[in-house]
């Protein structure tokens, strides 16, 4: 079962992983975005580990909550919006519960990953953060480490493909050839789940 810790450990493991990508996240987005979206990122989650180090909230659903909240008011640009709903809605979802299994989290991931696609308008195939999210939620109820092989895989797989929504949509078929850097952000999101699991994700990755 997991639990706030567990949860904190998860906003705490990702901060920490967009602190280290924050450059090579903004390269990806600087030909077909704003190359802003590792700081914008950065910034975000900086507020996310702070606030969660100062006050710890008590269940799963309130660390997600927060870490949501935070992101909307904090992150610039589309990025803010999207992943503190993806985080919310999540939250959300899992309710008031002090402990929930890895099969309930999936659940509410997807629930998460459903109000993204509303909010955005994006489906897989579009380029955007949708073609890492869709397979990791749909993969988590399999294991930490099924989810995180099926975001980094969703991540590369949108190099080929032409940007339908946001910002590199605009580039139409120059948006071709270049990794999403949403997914890829998306993609070390799932990363931090899989690796705050610890041991039990290590030894989901050896079964694998």
């Amino acid at each position: 079962m997991l639990d706030a810790e567990f949860f904190r450990r998860w906003m705490t493991v990702t901060a920490a992983s967009v602190d280290r990508e924050a450059e090579r996240l903004t390269a990806l987005d600087s030909p077909i975005g704003d190359a802003d979206h590792g700081t914008n990122l950065q910034r975000g989650f900086t507020a996310v580990r702070a606030a969660l180090e100062k006050e710890p909230p008590a269940t799963p659903g309130a660390v997600l909550t927060l870490s949501g909240r935070l992101l909307i008011s904090s992150v610039g640009g589309a990025s803010g919006p999207l992943y503190g709903t993806l985080l919310r809605r999540t939250g959300k979802a899992l309710g008031a519960a002090t402990e929930v299994s890895r099969e309930q989290l999936a659940e509410a991931l997807r629930t998460g990953v459903d109000a993204v696609r509303q909010l955005g308008g994006a489906a897989p195939g579009d380029k955007t953060m949708i073609d890492a999210l869709v397979p990791a939620a749909d993969a988590l109820g399999d294991s930490f480490a099924a989810a995180r092989a099926a975001a980094e895989e969703g991540a590369v797989a949108t190099t080929p493909l032409r940007a339908r929504k946001g910002r590199a949509s605009y580039l139409g078929e120059r948006s071709i050839g270049h990794q999403d850097p949403g997914a890829t952000s998306s993609a070390l999101l799932i990363a931090g789940l899989a690796d705050a699991s610890g041991p039990t994700g290590a030894a989901e990755a050896a079964d694998e």
